[in-house]
């Protein structure tokens, strides 16, 4: 456990990428069976340890601690963690020495897979007086499963790749027909056995991905060399079924199955189908999503928004009210296995001729192929991009011809070319705490425009961002916040914003649409602070019309 917690503190202070990618090789490399696989499982968010919920933390504390005293703790600290860690009143060293030999990983997870909900919480609270204040966060870290540390699971498969040196897209191609504590895995990638042979069925195959279009490429686009398609604003998703087993995977390789059993049940097919994932009913049935598109690619489906989307997205189960009123569709750019056949060593077209001959026999409300956008010249490129035909198109994608289906991101088979993004001023509201390194400083950022008579404005609400600013841009902006802050709202501090007195802030965004959820009635889609406008006085920030006037436009 000791070293566990050393690793957790380690890959939360260091900032650098290929820093974490050594610390966790050699975590691998130093750890024996059954430890290091607990914590690959740790790391890469595949514990469910149900006998523990935060709820039962909460009420541990508040058997040790003043509830008022911890409220305050926990709101100045920013992750319940890291607070219970800091202030659990455990026995001195003295006594903590005295006890019996700390428990391992291992042991803790294997004792409260088997334990009650009843047992769990006594047996947090006995290894919290046994551990010093590194241990007990690593522990809590461990039974919350939000390690909050830096680390994605593709960088988690990326350090194992490196420390057994194989190719990544062999290991994720494994991944979801493994188990915690990953021996087969290990003894694979430490030379002591065969690879492992996935026992699951429909598994994840990595994903090609684009790179941003740039000037200096722009003379490398026609026609002949590459297909244009348009880039729809969804999530990229890949649907996959074999043997009876249906599954569907973000681009990450995380199996999203669950949240969408409407797709699932339509699956009924032998291959992998890579896509876009959208809200889109047929035109006519029930309320409409968005005005019905009347041109190509379609005009007898109505697709949705993001935020239509995001009500299906991040959740375990979904309702059939939910269900009814944001059901998904996918809209395919590519067949990779087409029976027991890999398609991905052929070249793009005959992929896609493949595709089109595959989704033929699939039903036609739930699924359907991308459409080619004809052009002559990057002239034409350049005009359909600034006028796609769909609200929610946000840009194209440039696909070579020849090109094979290669996981990561190449560069030159495949572009991607967004519309530009949009750029307002907008007014400092609110501030809370970030979390993870981030945890001692307000760093996520409530933003708003003025609204009403051009004598009496007030703020409304447009956006949240928590990206976009340097390390010491963080900083002034910490500092200004606790200079200027005139209430507290438990974890948000209420920042002065006056018509004499605010600070005005760049926000970059990629889209807009209509929302009754927000006072404002627009929701933002990606925002992040481009730049920190101190020069600028708040009563020159833009107004609720001019982004009115972007959703009209």
């Amino acid at each position: 456990m000791k070293r566990f917690a050393e690793l957790l503190d380690r890959l939360v202070l260091t900032p650098s990428r290929n820093g974490k990618l050594k610390l966790m090789g050699d975590y691998f490399r130093a750890v024996p069976d059954p430890e290091r696989g607990y914590a690959l499982a740790a790391i890469t968010d595949g514990l469910d340890i149900r006998s523990v919920k935060p709820a039962m933390l909460r009420a541990l504390m508040a058997s040790r601690m003043d509830e008022v005293l911890f409220n305050y703790s926990y709101d100045y600290v920013g992750d319940l963690a890291e607070a219970i860690a800091l202030v659990w009143p455990s026995p001195h060293d003295g006594e903590r020495r005295g006890r019996n030999d700390l428990p391992t990983l291992a042991e803790i997870v294997e004792t409260l897979d088997r334990a009650s909900r009843l047992e769990g919480p006594k047996l947090v609270e006995e290894w919290l007086d046994r551990l010093d204040s590194s241990g007990r966060y690593a522990l809590l870290k461990l039974v919350t499963g939000s390690m909050r540390i830096g680390v994605s699971s593709r960088l988690a498969k990326q350090a194992l790749a490196d420390f057994g040196g194989k190719d990544i897209a062999e290991i994720e191609e494994l991944w979801h027909g493994l188990n915690a504590p990953y021996l087969d895995l290990f003894a694979w990638l430490s030379g002591n056995s065969e690879k492992p042979v996935s026992a699951a069925a429909s598994p994840f195959r990595p994903v090609m991905l684009s790179q941003p279009l740039e000037k200096p490429d722009y003379d490398r686009i026609s026609p002949q060399d590459y297909a244009a398609e348009w880039k729809w604003d969804g999530i990229r998703v890949q649907a996959t079924c074999e043997r009876g087993v249906a599954r569907l995977y973000s681009r990450s390789g995380d199996d999203i199955s669950r949240a969408f059993p409407d797709l699932l049940e339509h699956m009924r097919f032998e291959g992998s189908l890579d896509g876009e994932l959208l809200v889109a009913r047929p035109a006519g049935e029930g309320e409409p999503l968005v005005e019905p598109h009347r041109g190509p690619p379609r005009d007898d489906i109505v697709v949705g928004t993001f935020s239509d989307l995001q009500q299906r997205l991040n959740r375990k189960s979904v309702s059939v009210a939910v269900i009814r009123q944001h059901p998904v569709f996918l809209r395919t750019y590519d067949l990779l296995q087409d029976g027991t056949e890999d398609l991905r060593p052929l070249p793009f077209i005959e992929r896609r001729k493949r595709l089109d001959r595959f989704v033929e026999g699939l039903d036609a409300t739930r699924f359907d192929v991308s459409p080619f956008v004809p052009f002559e010249n990057f002239e034409d490129l350049a005009k359909l991009r600034a006028a796609p035909p769909h609200a929610v198109i946000e840009g194209l994608m440039l696909k070579r011809w020849d090109s094979s289906y290669v996981p990561g991101r190449p560069k030159g088979p495949w572009f991607k070319w967004k519309q530009d993004p949009h750029v307002i001023d907008a007014v400092l509201m609110y501030a809370q705490r970030g979390h993870g390194k981030r945890s001692s400083f307000y760093s996520d950022y409530t933003f708003g425009v003025w609204s009403g008579p051009a004598d009496d404005p007030v703020l409304v609400p447009v956006g949240k961002a928590y990206f976009g600013f340097t390390d010491e841009e963080l900083k002034q902006l910490d500092k200004y916040i606790r200079d200027n802050t005139i209430g507290r709202f438990g974890p948000v501090r209420s920042v002065r914003a006056e018509p004499d007195h605010g600070l005005v802030i760049e926000v970059a965004f990629e889209g807009l649409q209509r929302s009754t959820r927000h006072k404002s009635g627009v929701a933002m889609r990606f925002p992040r602070v481009s730049r920190l406008r101190w020069d600028k006085p708040a009563n020159e920030a833009d107004r609720i019309e001019t982004l009115e006037a972007m959703l009209s436009a």
